[in-house]
Order: C-alpha cells, then structure tokens, then sequence
C-alpha cells in the first residue's frame, strides 16, 4: 500500500472584499516650536502636506559618511505657528458632526515624550485644546435639544435605557436623597475653577449642520488611564475609612493629598461586539463646564512625573470618552420615545498617548523604569497591529491582529475593523536630540497612512414626519394664549407636573438606629405605596383626556377631510365647466368667423349679379 502523497497546503486566499467603502486612517502632522534652549533643528516644514528630516551632525546614515535627508507624506501638515483652531477645524470637527449624526470617532495623538501631545489635547491658559473645543461644539449644536437629567440611563453592558419624565424626576429625588460614590454633577452656574476656566473660553463657536430638530440629546462623559497594561478609572470615588488608615508601599501612613489608586477594571465586549470598560463611571453633563471640570477631576489623578526629557511627563495613556445618547421624540413631538431600538448611541474617543522614550536618555530607574518598559511595550504593540492590517489589506493575507497583547488595542479594535473614523495626529519635536526617535515615529505613521478602515453605517431614519417639536410647541403657545384671554394660568404657575409631584406624601425619615426598630421601613413602605396608587389614578387621567383630546382631533381631521374632498370635487367640475365654456367660445369665434365669410361671398356675388 502506497502512503498517501502529502498536498502543499494552499495560501489562504484573499478574503472576500466588503461592500462597504473604505477611507485610510487620516494621519495629521503637528510641528511644535523649538524650545529658547534647544538651537538645532531637524524637521522642515517643505509644503502642506510634507516634511524634511535633516540628520544632525553626530548621526551618519550610510556607511560612506554621507547624510540622508528623508521626506515624509501627511494629510496636512500644521507648523509651529498653527492655531489651536485651525486644527480643530481641520481634524476634530469632522468626528464632533460624525457623532452628532450617531457615527463613532477615535482620534489619538502619538509621538515621543515632550512634543506637544497633550498641550494639542488639552491646551494651555487662554488657548483651548482639542478636547474643550470638541466639547464647546457639541453643546452649541444640541444645546436647546437636550434631555433632561436622567431620562437617559446607562446601563451595565455599555447601552443605554429610556425613562419618561416623571421616572426621570423621582430618579433625581432618589439620587438626592441617597449617597453615592458616584460623582455629582457640577453645576455650570457654580464658580469654575481657576486652573481651567480660561482654557474652556472659546471665542469662536462652532455649530453641526444638520442637528436633527425632532430628537432628544444627553451627553455622558468618562474618563480612563491605562497604566502598566491596568486600566483604571480616573472619575471613580474610593470611599475613605476614617478607621483604618491607608498605607503606602513604605509601610508609612497615606496623607490626604497623595493619590489612592483605584481598583483596575477589565474590559468586556456588549451584544454588538464592541469592546468597553467595565464598571467604568459614567457622569451626565449638560454643558461645556461642567463636562470639562470632570475631565479636570480626572486629571488631577492621572499620572505624571518628572523625567529628563520632560518636566510632566505622562506615565499612562489616557482616554476620554464623550458618549451621545438621543432617540426621536414620538408622533406628538412631546415626549422622547422609549423604544430601544429608536435610541442611538455614539461615541467620541480622545486620546493622549503616554510619549516613546529610551531608558538611556531619561536615565529612568525604578518605578520609572517599568513605567517606560510598559509604555513602549503597548505602543509596540499599536505598531504591530497596525503593520499585520496593512499586510492583510494589501497582500490579502490573513493574520490574525494581535488586540489582545494590550490593553490599548483591545480597547480600539472596534474602530479598526470599521465600527468609526480613525484620525491620529503625530506631534513633532524638532530638535535634533529627538532625531531617532522622530523617525521612528515618522515610519510608523508612514505605514498607518496605508491602512484602510471602512466607513460607518448611517443611521435608519425614524418614520415620523418631520417638523414635530416646534409644531408641538406652537400648538402650547396657542393654547397657553387662549388659556391666557379666558383668566386660565400664565406664566410663573406651577406646571402639571410640579403640582403633581407636590401632591405626593413626603418620604419619611429612613434612618435607622436600632436593630428591633419595626415601624421606619412600614412607614417607608406604606409611602411609597400612597405614591404608587396617586401617580397610576393620575397616569389613568391623563390617558383618559388624552384619549378624549386625541378623539377629539380625529373628529376634526375626519371633518376636515371630508370638506377638502367636497372643495376638490368642487373645483374638479369648475375646471371641467371652464373647459366647456372654453371649448364653447371657441366654437363660437369659429362659426362667427364662417359667418364673416359667407356675408362676403353673398356681397361679391351681389355685385357680380347687377353685371350681368
């Protein structure tokens, strides 16, 4: 018996292509300005969209001595003179439309440490970065369309929940009532803080076009650092035990204002296969300063130190994640939908990636040492991934992308595989002692440019007729009108709902101090039970008149309906009638002109009569 004859095993085939088309990842350059100290430069600016890398004089490329001056492609190229504004416009404000219109966006920047990546983030005094400004845009655009507080409720597995108005005010009773370690929301009427009140100032508003009128809007902040491959939460409150002191790594008591950290947290995938961090905190905002004095909370918290090569060096990388939740108002234009298909969730990414350095020139030691070995490993790990999608895009290979060696891939392996936009700006330190590091750097984007990500889906349209809210609106003016001429209620009375929720029974006390007590929680319970009973015969009220009204209407429309039909029959047989009378003068000017005629043949052969 012959043995079997061993096959060469193929070459996975190319996979089949997706329908969907496909933009590359937008990759910006950023030059920052040289320092007063630092004289050498090694970076040109030769157009728009290039740059020049100029070796300094202690570097030889070849062998012979001579130097090699390379010459680098971007989507655009932003000098040391470029403004704060100018590269929002060109950059972030295409992903604050896209999540305005339910699209997913990731925009991060990347390069060595001290240039200039979290002053493009962030900003500085007098001049905001990319994060206020993107927050400033959001709000201007759904400012007068906002929900209020606590209709939209996240919930555990990275969706969100519809709550009606009333639920969404006793929600807040609750949250009042009870403690929390989740944090408050700050009130943007509240003094700002010094440190960032100039850096959320921007003169120059932006607006979305396109806002969909007829729709509902709540804006959810988070805020996460990924530190030594661990993720934690930089908005989670860690309650303090008066009792037991907290003790550091040296066995010595925890003063108040050194910083406790958190508990890591993992990251799970929800029902749409998309990845998000666990447990992670999630704060409601309703404007520009409060969402931003959250981020400055979070902030004060992550990681810094100072290296040789930067005095606040980011030790982690950070993500600030901005979530839109809106969902349509229903067929009255009244009140939000509550059908969870209707709602629509996206999400704006912003990252500050902690810079690459070499140990040899911070001279780090230590915890700083295992603090730069963790962040080189995740950013070669972001390299790696992103060399093994360009493979498998322009070879038609397929290898599987390594997300899961980091945390950072894991996190972000949804919008690379087409879930939203991709935009990552390279920040540059011109100096010549960042010469191998900036081409590096320069590589990697070179080869980021080549990878493709496909576009994301629009959003189904909801069937309603557009135009709903400021017709309903009109509709409460006019009656608030004539409410008004018959001596009804104006302006400055309690709302139905404000006298509603005043009719219920105060909660009592639920404090209890002591073990056999009996009577505080029936008391709580009869309570709430009074609340429950008034607010279904009130809900069966408002049906009933709603009903009746709606009944109403109908009535109306039916009898509206049938005098348009009665007023088009009308006019279609005062257009036929018009017709026939038109058909008829015609008939008429035509035997008129044939009379004419005929009076005249008579005339000449009068005459030619008399002849004869």
């Amino acid at each position: 018996m012959k043995a079997a004859r061993l096959q060469t095993p193929r070459r996975p085939g190319k996979k089949p292509s997706n329908n969907r088309p496909k933009d590359p990842v937008g990759v910006y350059c950023r030059v920052r300005p040289l320092t007063a100290g630092d004289d050498a430069c090694c970076v040109e600016v030769i157009s728009n969209t290039t740059i020049q890398l100029h070796p300094p004089d202690w570097i030889k490329v070849n062998r012979n001595g001579e130097f090699k001056e390379m010459q680098y492609s971007f989507k655009e190229v932003f000098g040391a003179y470029t403004t704060q504004k100018e590269l929002f416009n060109v950059v972030a404000q295409p992903l604050v439309e896209d999540l305005i219109h339910g699209k997913n966006g990731l925009l991060f920047t990347y390069g060595v440490t001290g240039s200039g990546k979290t002053h493009t983030m962030t900003g500085s005094p007098g001049d905001g970065g990319l994060l206020p400004r993107c927050l400033d845009m959001i709000f201007c655009s759904i400012g007068p369309f906002q929900a209020k507080r606590y209709v939209f409720k996240p919930d555990d597995k990275n969706a969100m929940e519809v709550q009606n108005e009333v639920d969404a005010l006793l929600e807040r009773q609750k949250r009042d009532c009870q403690p929390t370690a989740t944090p408050k929301a700050v009130s943007s009427r509240q003094r700002m803080d010094p440190e960032f009140a100039d850096m959320i100032t921007v003169p120059e508003h932006c607006k979305a076009e396109g806002v969909d009128e007829d729709s509902v809007y709540s804006l959810f902040v988070s805020y996460v650092e990924i530190y030594n491959n661990y993720l934690y939460d930089l908005l989670e409150e860690i309650p303090q035990d008066p009792i037991k002191p907290k003790w550091n790594s040296k066995a010595t008591p925890v003063r108040d204002v050194e910083f406790i950290a958190p508990q890591s947290k993992n990251l799970r995938e929800d029902s749409n296969h998309n990845m998000y961090v666990s447990g992670c905190t999630e704060v409601e905002v309703k404007s520009t300063e409060e969402a931003f004095e959250v981020f400055w909370k979070g902030q004060k918290k992550r990681r810094i130190a100072n290296t040789t090569l930067n005095r606040e060096s980011s030790r982690s990388h950070s993500v600030f994640i901005i979530k839109l939740a809106q969902a349509p108002l229903d067929a009255d234009g009244d009140n939000v939908l509550q059908a969870k298909d209707q709602t629509t969730v996206s999400q704006l990414s912003l990252v500050d990636l902690a810079g690459s350095e070499r140990t040899t020139r911070t001279r780090a030691e230590g915890s700083r040492l295992r603090e730069a070995g963790n962040i080189n490993q995740s950013l070669m790990t972001l390299r790696t991934c992103i060399e093994v999608l360009r493979e498998n895009q322009m070879y038609g290979t397929n290898k599987m992308v390594p997300y899961r060696d980091s945390k950072l891939t894991h996190l972000f392996k949804n919008y690379f595989d087409g879930e939203g936009k991709v935009r990552m700006i390279v920040c540059v330190n011109p100096k010549a002692d960042d010469y191998e590091e900036t081409l590096l750097v320069m590589r990697f984007a070179e080869m980021t440019q080549e990878v493709e990500v496909a576009r994301p889906i629009d959003r189904p349209i909801c069937g309603f007729t557009p135009g709903r809210r400021y017709r309903n609106q009109a509709f409460k003016e006019e009656l608030t009108r004539k409410l008004e001429l018959r001596g009804g209620p104006i302006d400055g009375d309690p709302t139905f709902t404000e006298l509603f929720l005043q009719s219920f029974a105060p909660l009592p006390s639920v404090e209890i101090t002591d073990a056999s007590d009996e009577h505080t929680l029936p008391r709580l319970i009869e309570c709430l039970e009074q609340r429950q009973r008034a607010r279904h015969l009130a809900t069966e009220e408002v049906k009933k008149s709603v009903n009746a009204l709606r009944g109403m209407l109908q009535d109306w429309d039916n009898n509206f309906s049938v005098k348009e039909n009665y007023i088009q029959d009308q006019t279609e047989k005062m257009v036929e009638k018009d017709r026939i009378i038109n058909g008829q003068k015609s008939e008429a000017d035509r035997l008129e002109k044939k009379i004419r005629t005929l009076e005249y043949k008579i005339e000449i052969l009068q005459k030619n009569s008399k002849y004869l």
